[in-house]
């Protein structure tokens, strides 16, 4: 994809930064705290967040680790996260940087953890941000924790996803199964430690909402979920009233790695 896609994100997510930064979705979870467990942050630890989006997992580690940077593609988003950190309080060791995460702005061997959250299905070119991911983390002790939306296995209900999450937002790339994240993570030099999955219950009107679509954008949406088969009804959990989808549920999948020492040949 050309640069135009990334100007299009930059435009998606400087327009709807706000409603990010204040979703409590974002700001909470049981996969933050399973980041920590995995990662297990001291205090000479060095982090990156990239895709920072609100800055919750940035102010979330902060007060564990040495100092954060927190990076992100859209310039207005940095500014808002700034904000929020700032209005939270409590930290002053979280620096802001503007980056694209498929060619960042690091040295090699930069970090001992980096972090990434609910954000690659939104990258171009996930292999590539993984590259980058391994260079910019240390040899000796580099970990990472990535968090975003599990594609199902199941064809049909994979294709209502990607065609749901479009939809919705037009900068949605593409989610990836399991199997896909292991892959990827290994052929860009990781070591892959653990995975869990986390279900993750949605407002329908407010997740729709949030990414900045009109009435009739939403009304598309909602009719989406309605015709769905049984099987994706069942899958999602999707609850209904008088016509009108609810909330829903869907899955995250957290990949905890290590940077292996040795380059892969």
């Amino acid at each position: 994809m050309t640069s135009n896609f990334k100007d299009r994100v930059r435009e998606q997510f400087g327009r709807t930064a706000d409603s990010y930064v204040r979703d409590n979705g974002f700001a909470k979870g049981k996969d933050l705290a399973e980041m920590v467990r995995l990662l297990q942050p001291t205090g000479e630890d060095i982090m990156l967040d990239v895709a920072c989006g609100g800055g919750h997992t940035a102010l979330h580690f902060a007060p564990l680790v040495r100092s954060v940077v927190a990076s992100d593609l859209t310039m207005l988003m940095l500014k808002k996260a700034q904000e929020y950190i700032s209005e939270e309080g409590g930290v002053e060791n979280v620096t802001f940087r503007e980056a694209d995460a498929e060619d960042l702005p690091f040295p090699a061997g930069s970090f001992t953890i980096l972090t990434c959250r609910i954000a690659p299905h939104h990258f171009p070119d996930v292999p590539r941000a993984l590259r980058e991911f391994h260079r910019v983390l240390r040899r000796k002790g580099g970990r990472l924790a990535i968090v975003d939306t599990l594609l199902p296995d199941d064809p049909e209900i994979a294709e209502f996803y990607q065609t749901m999450e479009k939809l919705r937002d037009p900068t949605h790339v593409r989610a990836y199964t399991r199997e896909e994240w292991v892959t990827m993570m290994e052929e860009a030099g990781f070591a892959v430690e653990e995975t869990k999955v986390f279900p993750k219950n949605h407002d329908f009107a407010t997740w729709a909402r949030r990414s900045g679509l009109n009435r009739e954008g939403v009304k598309r949406l909602n009719q989406h979920f309605i015709e769905a088969s049984d099987k994706v009804h069942d899958y999602f959990q999707i609850e209904t009233f008088a016509g009108e989808v609810e909330n829903f549920t869907d899955r995250k999948l957290l990949v905890y790695a290590t940077r292996l020492e040795k380059e892969k040949k």
